[in-house]
């Protein structure tokens, strides 16, 4: 079932926030990316990670969990010696440490890079910044030790300006999830929504005002698309996005929304 917010599968933000900035953001980001150095891939192991849907779970395509599951003791020295952290890729302990995205042992560029050419492994999410490094996704909201980077500052003031404006009490991680033409991104949940006891707080937006993320309703097979330029959903709900011909990104602001703005979004949720 689709928890949503607010009785909505996604809950349009657009009426509750000032997007006159975005235009200008926008270019700001298109000259930005071309520039950063910091990018990463993510979302190539949604499958193995447990949380897709039963019956979406093949648009995965090749998962790198799967993979290295799967591969030789020969290319799993190959991999680990592109690591920054060479020493935890040992033979020995390969059966009881887990590697990859929210797993034991991180992946860098580099090792996504050659699942990507030499496994034939999919990330949807080929853009992958993040402004303010939030940590685990379950230490997303937390705001301790959190700060923009210096690369986010220098490259996107323009954005981070717009962030700080936006009605949080705290921010804990700001990301910037692009997608190469004709990728989709693959359906799959932030947290187990049997487990779930609240809403995460947080604001989608979308300044191309082209990137078509959905929510999936596994019961009716139905994809709740986003028309907007900025949102909110429930992550515990399965999401994802729909392909396109052309490269498109969003930014995802995770934190606590100020008691005000939740009280004015839910009195005007109010039937």
């Amino acid at each position: 079932m689709v928890r949503g917010v607010l009785g909505k599968p996604i809950f349009d933000l657009v009426p509750y926030l000032d997007l006159r900035p975005l235009p200008g953001i926008h270019d700001e980001v298109c000259i930005g990316l071309t520039r950063i150095t910091d990018n990463e891939y993510t979302g190539g192991s949604h499958r193995s990670m447990g949380i897709m849907p039963e019956r979406l779970e093949a648009e995965a395509l090749t998962d790198y969990g799967e993979i290295i599951a799967d591969m030789s003791d020969e290319d799993f020295l190959v991999l680990g010696a592109m690591s920054d952290t060479p020493q935890l890729w040992d033979l020995e302990r390969r059966e009881t440490v887990t590697f990859g995205e929210e797993r034991d042992v991180l992946l860098n560029q580099r090792q996504m890079r050659w699942l990507e050419v030499r496994h034939g492994v999919y990330f949807p999410w080929k853009t992958y910044v993040e402004l303010m490094p939030g940590g685990r996704w379950d230490e997303k909201a937390n705001p301790k030790g959190k700060a923009f980077t210096r690369e986010a500052l220098a490259l996107f003031p323009k954005t981070c300006a717009f962030i700080r404006a936006l009605p949080f009490t705290s921010i804990g991680s700001v990301k910037l999830l692009g997608l190469q033409p004709h990728d989709h991104g693959t359906v799959h949940r932030d947290r187990d929504g049997q487990k779930a006891l609240h809403v995460d707080h947080f604001v989608t937006f979308c300044p191309g005002k082209n990137k078509r993320l959905f929510v999936y309703d596994e019961e009716t097979d139905t994809r709740h698309v986003a028309t907007t330029e900025a949102y909110w959903f429930n992550d515990a709900d399965y999401h994802g996005v729909l392909a396109d011909p052309f490269f498109r990104y969003s930014f995802r602001v995770d934190g606590t929304f100020t008691p005000e703005f939740l009280a004015r979004v839910e009195r005007s949720a109010a039937p």
